[in-house]
């Protein structure tokens, strides 16, 4: 085989292999992966369950815990958790479709997490409405696991 041949051969073998190599999921990549969606199906649950405590546990306890809503800033733990109180008095549902859910390790213990999502949302005794959204998390990895950073839901035009 010709020296040109053998180089360009071992080239594309090479360049498979770093393929390869770049889309194989390392173990601790995908365990973090895992966690984030199990911290994920347990903020779903807690909101649908209107459990405060299991939400205010799930979010990062700082004033740098980020909720952008309705064009509004929330900064803060307990400011979102009083947000959400009042919210939680009214019809307040979460819906993800966990076929788009994608997360991303951007980073050691920090985590970006994206989920189309169906929110069914009513003031108390108003009709609900849905609108979906395209949800964008960020988590940050803490000693008691993964915690809720950013919550950054961009509405889907109707």
């Amino acid at each position: 085989m010709p020296l040109v041949l053998r180089t360009a051969s071992l080239a594309a073998l090479i360049g498979l292999a770093l393929l390869l190599g770049a889309t194989a999921r390392h173990p601790a990549l995908a365990a973090s992966e895992d966690e984030v969606r199990a911290t994920f199906e347990r903020y779903v649950a807690a909101h649908n369950a209107h459990d405060e405590k299991a939400l205010a546990g799930l979010l990062l306890d700082s004033p740098d815990f980020l909720w952008i809503t309705r064009g509004t800033a929330v900064w803060g733990h307990d400011p979102a958790m009083k947000r959400f109180a009042g919210l939680f008095e009214g019809t307040w549902q979460l819906a993800p479709d966990p076929s788009g859910l994608k997360v991303t390790i951007i980073g050691e213990g920090v985590a970006q997490l994206f989920v189309p999502i169906v929110f069914t949302i009513g003031n108390a005794g108003q009709p609900a409405q849905t609108t979906t959204f395209l949800m964008n998390q960020v988590l940050r990895k803490t000693a008691d696991g993964w915690k809720v950073s950013s919550v950054l839901p961009i509405p889907v035009p109707k």
